[in-house]
């Protein structure tokens, strides 16, 4: 269980975190702030709670690896690793703009922080799979996390990879399911229904854990839980609100995938309590 004073530092980091999506989006032009803001939460608990790392020491041999599998949330990443050191803030004010380190997917070899280039649907938990195997075979005690789209998990590669993780005991695995029910088309089950979810990772062999996604101690609690099984993969399904935050965006499936006017991204400060005239932190 968080202290308060605990508590408070995580959800003033993420408040900053969810002001730098929406500017540096708006520089953009373009991105996924739908998707990125619901992560928000999650990323947060991870970096600043849980996993290890060192900005310092990006290539550190004992650090936690974290997998972005839906990669196109690439702005919650950014602005968590900025956060936490990996690269000045002010870089953010260049993502997708020709020469930049941040581009619209996660880039592993320009970016300090990121373990995989992401972006093709599907692909991350195969990466995750080979991280925790080389931890194993290394006898090493570091953890691979993984995060993944609830649309992405109607990728067959995502299955194929599930059976692998419970077929090599993969413990020393722990993924987020990001549930919030939406895709860039529509909501999950109306473009293609990968329900009853939970059942399903069950059936795969892995535990399942489901939680509130923007509560940092059913997060924190989720991930305690995942390293006492030893012996399976563990999903933990976090019920989660698209442009969560924000609150033209929240449950909007439009706002998948586009960047907000200098109207919208004034009222997004609004609802975060900052003013219209703000920079990236």
């Amino acid at each position: 269980m968080l202290t308060s004073q605990e508590q408070e530092h995580l959800q003033q980091v993420a408040r900053e975190i969810r002001k730098n999506i929406m500017i540096m989006l708006n520089r953009a032009g373009s991105g996924h702030p739908g998707g990125s803001l619901s992560l928000v939460e999650i990323l947060t608990a991870l970096y600043f709670h849980v996993i290890n790392v060192d900005p310092h020491h990006p290539a550190w041999e004992k650090r936690d690896r974290l997998v972005l599998s839906k990669g196109h949330a690439a702005p919650v990443l950014y602005g968590v690793l900025a956060k936490k050191g990996f690269f000045p803030a002010e870089e953010l004010y260049n993502l997708r703009k020709l020469g930049s380190i941040l581009q619209g997917h996660p880039d592993m070899k320009l970016v300090p922080g990121v373990e995989i280039s992401t972006g093709s649907l599907g692909q991350g938990l195969s990466v995750a799979n080979g991280m925790a195997l080389a931890a194993r075979t290394d006898g090493a005690d570091w953890r691979t996390y993984a995060v993944l789209g609830d649309g992405e998990i109607q990728e067959g590669q995502i299955w194929e990879a599930a059976m692998t993780s419970a077929h090599y005991r993969l413990g020393n695995l722990t993924a987020f399911l990001d549930y919030n029910s939406m895709q860039i088309d529509g909501r999950i089950e109306e473009v293609m229904s990968p329900l009853p979810v939970a059942e399903k990772w069950k059936a795969f062999g892995w535990e399942v854990i489901e939680i509130e996604g923007h509560d940092y101690n059913a997060i924190i609690d989720a991930v305690e839980k995942s390293r006492r099984d030893t012996e399976r993969p563990t999903m933990i399904i976090a019920a989660t609100v698209k442009g969560k935050g924000i609150s033209f965006m929240e449950e909007q499936v439009d706002w998948h995938g586009k960047a907000p006017s200098a109207e919208e991204l004034e009222q997004g400060l609004k609802d975060l309590g900052y003013q219209q005239k703000e920079e990236v932190t």
